[in-house]
């Protein structure tokens, strides 16, 4: 794999991202908009930043992000998870024992495992997925 290009894929809910990162000044692009205007709270930008934070690589590459499905809140942690797969595969030629390797980082971070989370699908007889309707004794 080059080290000009690198592209991952994260996922969250009904959320995917796919994550394109290149050496840069550090520029996060989501959907052809920039990621402050993508995004409606700054809480959210700081969430899917939290990779490039613990790892020290805020100003080190550009991100162009490309995510569909889903809300604001499982593109977040889709665009997260890219980014944290996108660091792995750029440190993946580094000695993986070191304490300040990616991998060691972001593990104790929570960064690396996906959330399995989705939505439970509804059952017949119910309103949602385990709401019911009122019970009326008589």
């Amino acid at each position: 794999m080059s080290k000009d290009i690198i592209i991952a894929t994260g996922r969250r809910k009904r959320s995917i991202a796919r994550v394109t990162m290149t050496k840069g000044t550090g520029k996060i692009i989501v959907n052809d908009v920039p990621v402050t205007e993508y995004m409606p709270l700054a809480t959210m930008v700081k969430d899917l930043m939290q990779p490039l934070v613990v790892t020290n690589n805020e100003k080190t590459f550009d991100i162009n992000i490309n995510v569909k499905g889903g809300g604001y809140s499982g593109q977040t942690g889709a665009i997260r998870l890219g980014i944290t797969r996108a660091l792995l595969a750029y440190d993946q030629n580094t000695d993986q024992t070191r304490e300040d390797s990616y991998r060691k980082v972001l593990r104790a971070a929570g960064f690396v495992t996906r959330d399995p989370r989705i939505k439970e699908r509804k059952k017949y007889g119910l309103k949602k997925a385990r709401k019911a309707p009122q019970f009326s004794k008589r």
